[in-house]
């Protein structure tokens, strides 16, 4: 066990920053802007020219 306090524990999380919220939110960006291709490579793309 640690000899930390709780409030030590907490400040020592906090000063390693929101890692963890940026991996999640770059995989979040990164599932969409698949999406977003796989669209429009599947769905735009082969319909062609609309008139």
């Amino acid at each position: 066990m640690t000899s930390e306090s709780p409030q030590q524990q907490i400040d020592e999380i906090v000063r390693r920053g929101p890692a963890g919220a940026f991996a999640v939110a770059g995989v979040a960006t990164a599932i969409v802007v698949a999406l977003y291709v796989l669209f429009y490579l599947f769905v735009y793309l082969p319909r062609g020219a609309v008139q």
